[in-house]
């Protein structure tokens, strides 16, 4: 479960106001999507829900743990928290395979077994093919389902994602909203996604409204 309380988050020096007095509750294993315009705040909340960036006031809790104080909190993140950003940040270095396999050495999994799990999660995006592929060689929607797969490789119990869909076609969006639908419906995984796309809000069982920096009532 998933509650903010009283949210608010200042940039340069209090002249910017990210977030204004956010409260929410999200339940185990729901759906839920974080909809409005450009600015309003959704990927800053996320972030702070992701322990990215730290509340100027306000608590967040995770799971009954008061996170809100956290940040870069990686081995909290890598067992909790898997996070689709708007831009993949894939590893240009790595192949698509290796970057999947990269959030499970935290958790000190056998090479073998990561590298079939890997296998088995880019399988399911549609990316066996382009398993040893560097993401230079791979198209931008290509990247976007290799860092979702990345995303999923540690069962997180919750999976924030910025815009998971906006660098994909309308099939693969599909595809990809699918997989991540079935996939906490069937692990109970808490799944929040930000989304300037109303047929992706859609397929949310809530949607919630931000609007300069609240939730809209």
């Amino acid at each position: 479960m998933i509650i903010v309380k009283d949210v608010k988050k200042f940039f340069d020096n209090g002249l910017t106001v990210a977030l204004n007095g956010v409260s929410l509750q999200i339940s185990k294993g729901e759906v839920a999507a974080i909809s409005g315009p450009s600015g309003c705040g959704k990927s800053t909340l996320l972030n702070i829900i992701g322990t990215l960036e730290v509340p100027t006031s306000g608590e967040v809790f995770i799971e009954g743990e008061n996170i809100s104080k956290y940040y870069s909190q990686y081995n909290f993140r890598a067992k909790t928290i898997g996070f689709v950003f708007q831009f993949h940040y894939l590893i240009p270095t790595m192949t698509l395979i290796e970057n999947v396999e990269l959030p499970m050495y935290s958790l000190s999994i056998p090479k073998n077994l990561r590298r079939e799990k890997a296998k088995h999660i880019l399988d399911c995006m549609g990316l066996s093919d382009r398993a040893n592929f560097f993401p230079t060689k791979v198209s931008g929607g290509e990247r976007q389902r290799a860092a979702i797969a990345r995303a999923i490789a540690n069962d997180p119990k919750i999976i924030l994602a910025d815009e998971p869909t906006g660098n994909l076609d309308i099939d693969n969006g599909e595809m990809v909203m699918n997989y991540l639908l079935n996939l906490c419906k069937k692990e109970s995984i808490t799944l929040l996604i930000t989304t300037h796309n109303p047929s992706v809000a859609s397929m949310a069982v809530r949607i919630i409204y931000m609007k300069n920096g609240k939730v809209e009532k």
